[in-house]
């Protein structure tokens, strides 16, 4: 199922999105449950809120398009994990073995954003990029879990476009500022349950620019795997469901990298990955 909040008419509305020959369509599913983390921790709402959407008829539902959604989740914290796709490396690391462990930062409460929001270029920076990412979304609290454990603990998946300023990310050792400016992470558009992704280690990352395809990688390559990731993580911090983690970026193609260039007002950058869907992020000058 795909989980997602909706802006009703002013009020955040749990909701589902649903496949129709004209688009998707949203089926409201407050009567089931308040929001959506209920969906992620309660089976047995999961499993009400399932049959209100097989019950549904598309053709009366609402449009999706025209609609605005809000972030699916609001994360207690979202942690991000750096270098963690094979060929993905720190400028002068090539040549590198694998890191022994992951690099983790974080993103704090303001950087989060829905998908239907634009990102709102600072002016302090002149140097914003973007990362395509999975996220991973727990539904059941983690700590100290085993790899083998570690994927009972995950409610689904989701997209975050781990935004960045560079200059300021690049200022000292510490990303955080960088990494941190209000809106850097938008989420979404949905939370894909677990079961629908078959292999979650054979997911092709793509993310698309103004049209052209500047990364195309598949979670194949992950140095450190989901399974892995929430188990190491969750060694240090009891994670809550709720709580996110982006998995990582691959690296960016030859040709996007020759021809970095900052984002700037009316840019678009499209993240897509099939079984989960498609981000869709504007930047605006502020």
């Amino acid at each position: 199922m795909r989980i997602v909040t909706w802006d009703r008419a002013g009020v955040s509305v749990p909701a589902a999105l649903v496949a129709s020959g004209d688009g998707d369509r949203l089926v409201d599913l407050s009567g089931v449950v308040a929001s959506t983390l209920e969906l992620l921790t309660d089976e047995r709402a999961l499993a009400d809120a399932r049959a209100v959407v097989d019950a549904a008829d598309p053709s009366s539902l609402p449009a999706r398009d025209g609609e605005r959604l809000l972030a699916p989740v609001t994360p207690r914290v979202l942690l991000c994990i750096g270098y963690n796709y094979r060929g993905h490396v720190v400028a002068g690391g090539e040549g590198q073995p694998d890191p022994e462990h992951p690099d983790v930062f974080v993103k704090t409460a303001n950087t989060t954003l829905g998908p239907d929001d634009a990102v709102v270029l600072p002016p302090q920076s002149d140097d914003v990029d973007y990362e395509g990412e999975i996220g991973v979304v727990i539904g059941r609290t983690a700590h100290a879990v085993s790899a083998e454990d570690a994927l009972d603990h995950v409610a689904g998946y989701t997209l975050v476009n781990d935004v960045s300023a560079r200059d300021w990310q690049n200022r000292t050792s510490q990303w955080t500022l960088g990494k941190c400016f209000d809106g850097f992470a938008p989420i979404g558009p949905a939370i894909v349950t677990a079961d629908e992704i078959a292999d979650p280690a054979d997911l092709l990352v793509e993310v698309i620019r103004d049209g052209k395809t500047t990364v195309s990688q598949s979670t194949s390559t992950l140095i450190f795997p989901f399974a892995e990731i929430v188990s190491y993580v969750s060694q240090s911090i009891t994670l809550q469901p709720g709580d996110v983690i982006a998995t990582g970026s691959p690296q960016k193609l030859p040709d996007a990298l020759q021809e970095h260039r900052a984002l700037a007002d009316g840019d678009s950058v499209r993240i897509r990955v099939a079984g989960i869907g498609e981000l869709v992020t504007v930047f605006r000058s502020a």
